[in-house]
This record gives C-alpha cells, sequence and structure tokens, in this order.
C-alpha cells in the first residue's frame, strides 16, 4: 500500500479482484447501455461495499484518461472507432482482447507506460510516471522507487520477499532487523530471477526483456527463477549484469549514472539524444522521440527531471534541434533549420 510510513494494515486502494468486477460491469453496461436493469443491478453491486464504488470511480476515472490520452496519438483514432463499434457483440473476454489491440495499434511502448495505473491498484507500493518515492521498511531496508515502478511485499514469520512487479527499484538492506537474516533472508524477486542481497545496495531495472542489476555495495546472490535449472551466481560491488530466464550475462556500460534518479536527476556522459529521450520519456506522459537525423547527437550533462519540459528547452539550448510540440501528448525534437 502506497503509504510512506509502511504501517501494515488496511489498503487504501481496491483490491485486483474488484476492480476486475468493476471492469466488468463497464463493459457489461458498455454492451448494453439501454438496459435499465443492469445499471440498477451495477448500482446495488456499487453501493453493497465502499470498495466497490472506489474501483468503479477509479476504473471510470482511468478509462477517461486513457480515451483522452490515446486520441492524442496519431492513428489511434481509427483503433478507438473500432473498439467503439465493435463492442456491441463481443463477450467480456472477447472485449478486452479487442481493447489490447487497440492499445497496440496506438502506441505499445507509449501506452504501455500510461496504463501503469492498472497496476498501481494491486500492488503494495507504487509510483506513477514522473514520481520518485522512498520508503523504510519494518526491518530496516530502505526501498526507493523510480517513475512508474510498482512493487509488492510479502513479509511473514516465515520470510521478507520483495516482488518487483515494474519499473525500477533501490533496495539498500542490512538494518535494524539484519539479525533475522539467517532465519528469514531478505528475498528480492522478478519474473527473470531471484535476488538475495548481503548487506548491500543495489539497482533492479526492468527493461522489456531482461532486468538489470547494478550493485554499488557489498554482493548480491542471483538465483534462477523456480522451477528453473541453472546455478546461482554472486554479483559484487561496483559490477552490473542483465538478468533473464536463460542466463546472466555482464551488462554493457551505461551512458548515464544508474542512479542518480534518487536525487531527480538524470547525469549523462556522451549519451545518444535517440538514448537520452528515451530516458526522458519514462518520467512523462505522451510520446516522445527525436527525428533520426538528430538521434545519434551527443549529450552530457545533468538535468534536472521534475519539469521535463523545462529539461528540453535545456536540450534545445545545448545541441543545434528545436523542440516542436504537436500536441502536449506528442513532442519531438528536429534539426534546427
Amino acid at each position: 500500500m502506497p503509504v510512506d510510513n509502511l504501517a501494515l494494515g488496511r489498503r487504501s486502494e481496491p483490491r485486483q479482484q474488484v476492480v476486475k468486477q468493476a471492469i466488468h460491469w463497464l463493459l457489461r453496461l458498455r454492451n448494453h447501455h439501454d438496459n435499465p436493469r443492469l445499471h440498477r443491478q451495477c448500482e446495488q453491486w456499487r453501493a453493497a461495499h465502499h470498495e466497490h464504488e472506489l474501483a468503479w470511480q477509479r476504473v471510470q476515472t482511468l478509462q477517461a484518461e486513457l480515451t483522452h490520452n490515446l486520441r492524442a496519438v496519431p492513428g489511434a483514432q481509427v483503433a478507438l472507432q473500432t473498439l467503439e463499434n465493435s463492442a456491441q457483440g463481443l463477450g467480456r473476454r472477447q472485449a478486452l482482447k479487442l481493447l489490447s489491440g487497440a492499445l497496440l495499434a496506438g502506441s505499445a511502448a507509449w501506452l504501455a507506460k500510461d496504463t501503469a495505473s492498472w497496476q498501481q491498484w494491486s500492488a503494495d507500493y507504487a509510483t506513477a510516471t514522473g514520481e520518485r518515492r522512498a520508503f523504510q521498511l519494518p526491518d530496516g531496508t530502505r526501498l526507493e522507487l523510480n517513475t512508474a515502478s510498482a512493487v509488492d511485499l510479502d513479509y511473514t514469520a516465515q520470510q521478507r520477499l520483495i516482488t518487483l512487479k515494474r519499473g525500477e527499484i533501490i533496495v539498500t538492506c542490512g538494518g535494524a532487523d539484519e539479525g533475522a537474516a539467517f532465519e528469514r533472508p531478505l528475498r528480492v524477486e522478478d519474473r527473470h530471477a531471484s535476488y538475495q542481497p548481503f548487506k548491500a545496495r543495489f539497482i533492479l531495472r526492468q527493461e522489456g526483456d531482461c532486468t538489470r542489476l547494478s550493485v554499488t555495495s557489498g554482493r548480491v546472490a542471483v538465483h534462477p527463477p523456480r522451477g528453473a535449472a541453472g546455478a546461482s551466481t554472486e554479483v559484487l560491488a561496483g559490477q552490473s549484469y542483465l538478468v533473464d530466464r536463460h542466463q546472466l550475462r555482464p551488462a554493457p556500460p551505461l551512458a548515464m549514472d544508474a542512479g542518480a534518479w534518487i536525487d531527480g536527476l538524470l547525469v549523462t556522459r556522451d549519451m545518444r539524444l535517440g538514448d537520452f529521450l528515451s530516458e526522458v520519456g519514462r518520467y512523462r506522459h505522451g510520446f516522445l522521440t527525436c527525428a533520426a537525423t538528430v538521434a545519434d547527437l551527443r549529450l552530457s550533462g545533468v538535468f534536472r527531471l521534475d519539469d521535463t519540459d523545462k529539461l528540453l528547452a535545456v536540450v534545445a539550448q545545448t545541441l543545434p534541434v528545436q523542440v516542436r510540440y504537436r500536441t502536449r501528448w506528442w513532442v519531438t525534437l528536429e534539426r534546427v533549420g
């Protein structure tokens, strides 16, 4: 639950199963909007529990935001119209499949980032796009979440488990409850592997088909995912690896400071403009790109992430490029002249 003091109590967000029920009601009402009995049944479901109403409001809000944002993406209007025309004859499962297709038609990478709000509802700790948060866990472990990240926490009498569901985190362990490590070793998991730190500070960043692990102090043992064969590998301070379900390999060096985001900074060293904009795009809504003619320009410096529009203005003063706002959500950098 996204509360800074990490008091492990009642959730302030609806549970995932209740959100799914709200989505189900939304789709049924879209398919049968002129059915007064169905509207009454939905109202009764909403009134049955405060969590139902909260989930309904969240789904309604996200649907409105998603529709608004999609209309700013060139080509997405056709997908939206197709969804609207076809949903009438579809069941819940088919409609959800069609919705996924519409999202991909608009812009898969952009939409995957902006629909992270769905995942925030079911995560214990989460950040929105452009947000960064720090938490102190009950055992003294410090957990820091970068933009659009989501984490689940499972601390019981048997285990201490942090599960990275999305995005990027920094974990610093070796706190007040370090003596419990022998009975309940701290583990961090994601879809690619399991990580066991030993008085360590390390960064985990999900990058599509792999996870980047960077250890800044201590050491981290990397274990294959549950059910997979293979030996564990120990990663030491100063080392970085890319981890997927099949292998662990040394990561190529980054053209930026991997952990500068905790201070709200993007620190680059001779970074390609195209790669730079991909990184900046993680901290803002919409689609950010550049023309192919300027993608290979190089950029070094320290940039503040709190206001990405100002950041782009600084880039335009540094390189021979101009910032073109097609819409608030669609921004392109082009060569001057």
